[in-house]
């Protein structure tokens, strides 16, 4: 889904995008009392089932906000220019409850592995095994993505903002330094 007057990602690029490595997942959830809880995540995304995995571990608070209300928002964005970013809004399924961990760990290698060395990654997992875990997954479908980039040369350089916040849309010439 594209946001008007804004360069957005075509669906074969935001699943490149997804596939690179070292892109943190912030993901919110609603807490107990209502307020909202954002927090940096690994994740994988699987082009096999268009699906953003992703493990709490059973203690953690957004572990226990998702099986309140299952409903999320991811963002998945990068530091460096053209600064794209994907955002999602949808409802985690739980893949494997916690305790199942042993019938998807290598799935949780796989994650580790894509931020780390393999061999830290596995003395993590290796580390860690009697942390029980879930495998959470959204989908990555059109409906539920917006995506959103800079503007690139030969780009008009007013697609830095959606066309709904300009009282006027600035020319491109007045973009010139």
């Amino acid at each position: 889904r594209y946001v008007a007057g804004m360069p957005g990602l075509p669906p074969d690029e935001v699943r490149s995008f997804l596939l690179e490595d070292g892109h943190l997942l912030r993901l919110a959830t609603v807490d107990a009392d209502g307020a909202p809880r954002v927090v940096p995540i690994w994740f994988r995304f699987d082009d096999e089932t268009d699906r953003v995995l992703f493990t709490p571990r059973l203690k953690s608070a957004w572990w226990a906000d998702i099986e309140r209300d299952s409903r999320v928002a991811l963002t998945i964005d990068e530091d460096d220019a053209p600064y794209r970013k994907v955002a999602i809004r949808g409802t985690a399924t739980v893949e494997f409850e916690p305790g199942r961990d042993d019938e998807w760990r290598d799935t949780y290698r796989s994650i580790a592995r894509r931020y780390t060395p393999d061999a830290f990654a596995d003395a993590y997992v290796n580390a860690t095994i009697e942390e029980p875990r879930a495998l959470l997954s959204v989908p990555c479908d059109p409906g539920s993505v917006t995506t959103w980039r800079m503007p690139v040369a030969g780009e008009d350089p007013a697609g830095v903002w959606a066309d709904r916040y300009y009282h006027r849309k600035p020319d491109p010439s007045e973009w010139v330094p």
